[in-house]
């Protein structure tokens, strides 16, 4: 699967998120990790601030709308992978980012911002394991 090279919307689309996770550590003084953020909006509720973790996640889902709407259409994608592979796959992530303590998303553009060592340590692992997977799919197993 070739996947096409858009270095302008990826340069706005990684600008937009660093600068969502720049004004979330500014204002609330929280790290935008996706996976924490869901798991306080989802009950037994720990902390008292469902609202802006509410807020972010509406905002994350509206904003493909908004784009939608103003005519900028889907983003095709082709996902390689039999139907049955798809749960397994999220199951497994999420123990990951159990075991990780966070996600991609939250080691990988705050933590190493704020040079942390445990999410060093866990971007390393994220990056060897999605180039392990991507190896044995694509040429051991025939994806």
């Amino acid at each position: 699967m070739i996947t096409p090279f858009t270095p302008l919307f990826s340069l706005i689309g990684g600008a937009l998120i660093g600068l969502s996770a720049v004004g979330l550590m500014a204002m609330l003084g929280r790290v935008a990790g996706m996976t924490g953020i869901a798991r306080g909006v989802i009950p037994p509720w720990t902390d008292g601030e469902q609202g802006w973790r509410l807020a972010f996640l509406v905002g994350a889902i509206i904003a493909p709308v908004i784009l939608l709407v103003g005519g900028w259409g889907p983003v095709g994608f082709s996902v390689p992978a039999p139907l049955w592979s798809l749960p397994l796959s999220g199951v497994l992530a999420g123990i990951g980012t159990t075991y990780g303590n966070g996600c991609p998303s939250g080691h990988g553009i705050c933590g190493l911002a704020r040079l942390s060592p445990r999410s060093l340590a866990a971007v390393v692992t994220f990056m060897a394991t999605a180039a392990i997977t991507v190896f044995l799919s694509r040429h051991v197993f025939g994806g």
